[in-house]
């Protein structure tokens, strides 16, 4: 059996100190397989930004250890750090965030760039992406040009440009109608699927959960499974 993309191990993380202290998460567990789909439902205050932040190398556990992709995170130094939360992690949260100053293919050759491709070679995999997610017509259009379901899958485009191991979503359709928010978890499903993204994705949305392989959720500091 081929190791997890994503595992956490005994992490703990609690906020302030002394009898002001608050525990988030408690000794908790998690993994996520290659191509896995793994909805996180909880309610507010119970953790799930905590372990959004964690997963994502935002924050450091107190206690315990998240390993990525075979490499242990929790003790990296901040550049390396740093630089698998720009190769290894793509992120996608509730409002898009997109560059409005730049098209959907800047928009989405951005990370490339970053990471030192050629824009040669980032404009081609950003018009790929966009193929993909059928919105290749819309390449040149600026974010105010563009729908919210098509804002949103160019951000999921720009999440996965670089090829990350790991994929993290915060409410990805929460500001999107019943109908484009199927549009747009379809994509997303299918670029896991075809790419073998570990995703861990955060929803209220029982309906879009119940499409995942599985849920969990936190109780008492714990990730416990809802199915």
């Amino acid at each position: 059996m081929s190791e997890p993309i994503l595992q956490m191990n005994g992490i703990n993380r609690t906020y302030g100190q002394g009898k002001n202290s608050l525990t988030i998460l408690d000794d908790a567990e998690l993994s996520i397989d290659r191509g896995e789909l793994v909805a996180l439902v909880a309610p507010s205050g119970a953790g799930k930004s905590t372990l959004l932040h964690l997963a994502g190398l935002l924050e450091r556990p107190d206690a315990g250890s998240l390993t990525i992709g075979g490499v242990e995170c929790s003790k990296l130094n901040d550049d390396k750090r740093t630089r698998m939360r720009r190769l290894d992690i793509g992120f996608v949260y509730q409002f898009h965030h997109l560059l409005p100053e730049l098209d959907a293919r800047e928009n989405i050759a951005l990370p490339q760039l970053i990471a030192g491709s050629n824009k040669q070679q980032a404009d081609a995999s950003a018009d790929k992406l966009l193929s993909h997610l059928g919105i290749a017509k819309r390449a040149t259009h600026r974010p105010s040009q563009l729908s919210g379901g098509e804002q949103q899958r160019v951000a999921i485009a720009r999440a996965v440009v670089n090829k990350p191991k790991v994929l993290l979503a915060d409410e990805p359709t929460g500001n999107l109608d019943p109908s484009t928010s199927d549009l747009v978890f379809d994509a997303l499903t299918d670029l896991v699927r075809s790419t073998g993204l570990a995703a861990l994705i955060a929803t209220h949305n029982h309906a879009l959960a119940a499409q995942m392989d599985r849920t969990v959720t936190i109780e008492d500091g714990k990730i416990v499974p809802l199915s």
